[in-house]
């Protein structure tokens, strides 16, 4: 029994509901209820509100009600009659009921509403200064047709009227408009609330047992044009447990969301990084028709970069926005917001110079999954992650993509090498190969083409085996080189194989896509 009892609280706790989706605009819009923590403090209920470019976290709200007029006392409200609609108001009772004459019925958006003065439930005492308290209905009527543009109405309210009126206008299938003659109340009707200290009837219900109103606010609104999902704690590799954050520009953040059901956490994922890729993307086309087809973006998207602590264990996180643009691969602190911004990128280097490799599980350094490394010559590798394989396999096709285009752009590479103790030159060449040649007076040494290559190795430092195949003979031929600059040297063949694999069969440029 204990136990029975314990599940059922865990569920009459769970705040998470169903994603509904619905057409606004034609534009499809998710809401869903959720918690949003700052990480701290404990989770709130909120609603999420998922449009194509808008994040919102809103709250539920009562509607405040609209001003009440203080009972007892007289007040006078001025109204500019309308050319249509006249008034804006509907009147009930007079001399021949024993009544004061009762405003029925307010019509929205006339004359009497926009004044916010008068309210169903007040009697008007006067019009224009002269008393109508012993007119009959017609009279009362007719005084206020053809009491001018501008008319000033004496009024005070009876609360016990409202109730009443309000209901009778609900049951009415059909209402005349204030300039009309309308059925008249009947007496006994009516005569239920000119007694404040007689009991109500049962149907009539006071306005204060009615269900409040409410409304959702917004508490946050983040655009996702350059935002990303993260599931991590910021600047760690711990992954929280049924949670997630977006982040936008400038630091703004929805806080710490959380979802007690699985199912419903990797729908919003999914819906939130579908529309921030699908906005990365719009907003590259728009880039690219500032840049030439050999400068264009092939990628940009948010990553973490690992920062080594010295003396320390684990390393920090630290958010890198990555472009593959052209030939350069590039990583801002913050995305480029404009064309200009281009130019003022603070790491910048050639793929074309630049080894990328995908860490396999096995050889991730901690709890962070979907790795990948980025080498270039003569500097530390940078150890950078996203959130899911999808991003990772993005990334992946779009670097082969740019080491295309990258090495086509180049043409050919030439670097210095020694080679049977002379310095000569080693060119890789788009359309002729590996082709070594003198120094100084350019006369061609050996030269293969690309196809011929059945291997190579190195020492890690400066020397270097190249073995190919002789056309005719099938033999292989090993050339010893040594290099000063053999990293980059080892990276610019890479970089010219991959594009030859490319180039020959162009579904290579696809095959790593999900």
């Amino acid at each position: 029994m204990k136990l029975r009892g314990f599940n059922m609280k865990i569920n009459a706790t769970r705040m998470t509901t169903p994603i509904e989706e619905k057409l606004d605009q034609k534009l499809k819009v998710r809401t869903g209820m959720v918690t949003v923590s700052d990480g701290k403090s404990r989770p709130i209920p909120v609603q999420l509100h998922l449009s194509m470019e808008v994040l919102r976290l809103q709250k539920e709200e009562i509607v405040p009600p609209d001003p009440k007029p203080i009972n007892g006392k007289e007040r006078m409200v001025q109204i500019r009659r309308h050319k249509v609609g006249g008034l804006g108001l509907s009147i009930k009772g007079g001399a021949e009921h024993k009544l004061p004459i009762l405003i029925s019925r307010i019509y929205k958006n006339q004359a009497a509403h926009l004044t916010k003065e008068l309210f169903v439930g007040d009697a008007i005492i006067k019009v224009n200064g002269e008393y109508i308290t012993a007119c009959p209905h017609d009279d009362a009527v007719n005084i206020l047709r053809n009491a001018g543009d501008l008319v000033v109405l004496t009024v005070k309210h009876y609360p016990a009227a409202t109730p009443f009126l309000q209901k009778q206008e609900e049951n009415e299938n059909q209402q005349a408009d204030s300039n009309s003659d309308e059925k008249d109340a009947s007496e006994e009707s009516l005569r239920l609330i000119t007694n404040s200290s007689s009991s109500r009837p049962s149907s009539i219900c006071s306005e204060f047992d009615q269900e409040p109103v409410t409304r959702w606010v917004d508490i946050v609104t983040l655009p996702l044009m350059m935002a990303y999902v993260t599931r991590y704690i910021f600047g760690t590799d711990k992954l929280r447990p049924n949670a997630f954050e977006v982040r936008g520009l400038n630091g703004l953040s929805t806080g710490i969301i959380h979802c007690d059901d699985s199912a419903v956490l990797s729908q919003w994922l999914k819906y939130i990084s579908d529309n921030i890729i699908g906005l990365t993307h719009l907003q590259m086309k728009l880039y690219n028709r500032n840049f030439s087809v050999s400068d264009r973006i092939e990628y940009m998207g948010w990553v973490n970069e690992g920062v080594i602590n010295n003396n320390q264990p684990w390393q920090n996180y630290k958010p890198r926005f990555l472009a593959l643009k052209g030939a350069d691969l590039m990583l801002f602190d913050s995305p480029p917001l404009n064309v200009m911004d281009w130019d003022k990128c603070p790491l910048i280097f050639k793929v074309y110079q630049t080894m990328f490799r995908v860490v396999k599980e096995s050889e991730n350094v901690d709890e962070r999954q979907h790795c990948f490394l980025v080498q270039t010559s003569g500097q530390e590798s940078r150890y950078l992650s996203v959130e899911t394989r999808q991003e990772l396999l993005r990334i992946e096709n779009a670097w082969h993509c740019s080491v295309c285009t990258a090495v086509m752009k180049l043409g050919s590479k030439t670097f210095t090498v020694s080679y049977g103790g002379k310095t000569v030159g080693l060119t890789l060449d788009w359309n002729l190969g590996f082709s070594l040649h003198e120094a100084e007076s350019k006369i061609p040494v050996w030269q293969y083409k690309f196809s011929q290559l059945r291997g190579s190795s190195d020492d890690g430092k400066s020397k270097l085996k190249l073995h190919f195949q002789d056309i005719e003979t099938r033999a292989i031929e090993t050339k010893e080189l040594e290099c000063s600059i053999l990293q980059s040297l080892l990276f610019c063949m890479h970089a010219f194989l991959t594009a030859k694999v490319a180039s020959v069969d162009p579904t290579f440029l696809c095959s790593t896509m999900p």
